[in-house]
This record gives C-alpha cells, structure tokens and sequence, in this order.
C-alpha cells in the first residue's frame, strides 16, 4: 500500500509538471519583445489618419473620425470594434493598435462632405491620407 500511494504521488507530481512547463518555456522566450511593440511578424497596426482640405490641402481639426472593424474570437462571435476619435489641430488621429485587416473609416466635419471608404491594414505601421471636400452650394 505504502509504494501504491508513493507511485500516486509521484503521478500527480509529473503531471502537475507537464502541465506547467509549457508555462515555465513561454515565460523564457528570448524572441519576445518585451517592450510590447509590435513588429514585422505582429498581427497588430499602428495607424495614422490625416485629414486635410481637397482644395488647399489645409488640416482639419477637431473632425470626428470613426473607426470600426470586427475583431475576431476564437469561441463565440465576432466582437463588433468601433471607435470615436478627434483630429488635432494639424487634422491628425492616431488610432489605438488594432488588428490588421479591413476596417471602415468614417470622418465628419462641420462645413465638410461627410467620408466614409474601406481599408484594407497590412503593415505595421500606416498612414492614411484622406482629402475633404466642400459640399455643393445650394441656392
């Protein structure tokens, strides 16, 4: 009895390791980048938006730029991203890191056509330029 409890121990002991080596071997990965920033092989996208004038290519600022893409899960559905950013006074946003893939970028500006195009993100960095226009005048 005392070898049979001694052999159960020492089972619960591998197994109990088994299932924490994989843990120890993540936490002394020397390729991870331990600032968190991403690089070539990222799945993620730093991405910059810049809104001038078609006319004179003057920046528009404080222009409510909308960002939306789907962020996919592996259980469950998709999770529906949407964010609500402002242009600075050189008509610039940087958008929180977001996966690559398509998305919809949605700019609305008072005095200005509303703008609404698809992207498609596939580095890690990216800067969008996007030209606003006047709407037609109504007499």
């Amino acid at each position: 009895m005392n070898a049979r409890n001694r052999m159960k121990n020492n089972l619960v002991i591998l197994s109990a390791l088994a299932l924490l080596f994989p843990l120890a071997l993540r936490g002394q990965d020397k390729g991870a980048n331990p600032k968190g920033k991403s690089d070539s092989g990222s799945s993620s996208v730093h991405l910059t938006i810049v809104v001038t004038s078609a006319e004179d290519k003057k920046p528009v600022d404080s222009a409510s730029v909308y960002v939306k893409y789907v962020q996919g899960r592996l259980l469950g559905k998709d999770k529906k991203i949407e964010m609500n950013l402002k242009t600075n006074l050189s008509g610039v946003v940087h958008v929180p890191e977001m996966p690559r893939g398509k998305f919809l970028v949605q700019i609305i500006a008072p005095g200005w056509k509303t703008f609404g195009e698809y992207y498609e993100v596939d580095q890690a960095e990216q800067t969008i330029n996007i030209e606003l226009a006047r709407p037609p005048k109504w007499y």
